[in-house]
């Protein structure tokens, strides 16, 4: 991966914006639960950094995905995980079916308002008894009319809270599961919206996650995303920026606790010597920064090939599998050489160990991925007859 002059100033441009306008309201909005979305993304869409991949005649830079890695990297110097997802679901996850497939009307609407920053994105997929299994989504949008009338309910929904849209996944037909889902744009003020209460998460703190109800709620059928049966594929499709953002978000972020872990360490006395001398440490740490440049290197590598139209399924779903575990195992291990300290809610070890659980649950779990990796490998046994 070669990175051009370009790739530096917005790499340098995302890092001012996070130094200067998020990071120290990092603990306030954490204590809060929430942070104030739609002024913080009309600020980055003034910017252009929520469009950085999206077309430029809706108002993106029109720049391929190596762009939106860099600026993903970057916002891991956030220093808590809560305010990079909010942003990755409305870059990487609820906008990118849009902006390739939708309508001329539809991204006029929803994509040109949401890379201006002047609404905000939610993607609707996961259900009470469909995470990772998306095939098994029972929400149903009925032809009547001119419209669809939806029903059903959607849940740990990022952003919904303070959506304005939802890029709603749902069954429009009896068909079998991989060819009866459509991609709908939903408005939050749709009559029969409900959002419950935010949810109350071991990490992600900052960014708000609800229950969304959907009771006979009526959108046009002009609001579908390309063509009606083809949902499923293109969240499969999405699933792959998505699961690309995981792992370059990550990267920082990690670095961030191993390094402020090396200088606490350094610091520290035990036994009359700083706790950093002890092979076991400054050992584990070498390890821990040669795991993240590997994944750093899958990473780009998965992105390179990405942007030149190749197939990433295999390497995505490495790259996802691998920040998953490897967000647990730096924070486990940093946070043990904080000793008592890292138990502490404020620390950076303790803010990674809450907020890099998710990594190996959301966007496919890590029993996803693997079976991805089977597959792609040709190892996965067929059911049997």
């Amino acid at each position: 991966m070669k990175f051009s002059q370009e790739h530096e100033e917005l790499r340098r441009t995302v890092r001012q914006f996070v130094d200067k306008e998020i990071n120290p309201h990092v603990k306030e909005w954490e204590a809060a639960g929430r942070f104030p979305i739609h002024e913080v993304f009309k600020k980055m869409g003034d910017l252009g950094l929520l469009g950085v991949t999206k077309p430029v005649e809706y108002g993106g830079m029109g720049l391929d995905y190596s762009y939106g890695m860099v600026m993903s990297e970057e916002m891991g110097t956030v220093h808590c995980g809560g305010v990079p997802l909010a942003v990755g679901v409305q870059t990487d996850m609820a906008t990118p079916a849009l902006a390739r497939f939708g309508s001329d009307q539809l991204r006029r609407d929803y994509l040109a308002p949401a890379i201006a920053g002047d609404m905000v994105a939610s993607i609707a997929v996961s259900e009470p008894q469909a995470g990772s299994d998306v095939a098994a989504v029972k929400t149903t949008a009925k032809k009547d009319g001119d419209d669809y009338v939806i029903n059903g309910t959607k849940m740990w929904i990022t952003n919904s809270p303070s959506a304005d849209f939802f890029c709603l996944l749902a069954n429009t037909s009896d068909d079998k599961p991989h060819i009866n889902k459509s991609l709908i744009v939903v408005p939050k003020d749709a009559a029969g919206i409900t959002v419950d209460k935010p949810l109350d998460k071991l990490g992600m703190r900052s960014s708000e996650t609800a229950q969304v109800f959907f009771d006979n709620v009526r959108v046009p059928q002009r609001n579908l995303i390309g063509q009606e049966g083809m949902g499923f594929m293109m969240q499969m499709m999405q699933f792959q920026e998505e699961r690309l953002f995981a792992a370059s978000n990550s990267l920082k972020g990690m670095e961030h606790v191993i390094n402020e872990t090396i200088e606490y360490a350094r610091e520290r006395k035990v036994f009359g010597m700083s706790l950093l001398d002890n092979q076991t440490v400054h050992f584990r740490l070498a390890e821990l920064q040669t795991e993240v440049e590997a994944l750093r290197a899958l990473t780009y590598r998965a992105c390179d090939l990405y942007i030149n139209g190749q197939d990433v399924l295999q390497l995505a779903s490495m790259a996802k599998l691998k920040v998953g575990r490897l967000a647990r195992e730096v924070a486990d291990s940093c946070l043990q050489f904080w000793g008592g300290n890292g138990f502490m809610w404020d620390n950076p070890a303790s803010q990674l160990y809450r907020d890099g659980r998710l990594g190996s649950i959301g966007g496919g779990a890590d029993e996803i991925m693997l079976g991805i990796i089977c597959k792609t490998m040709n190892t996965l046994p067929g059911k049997k007859k």
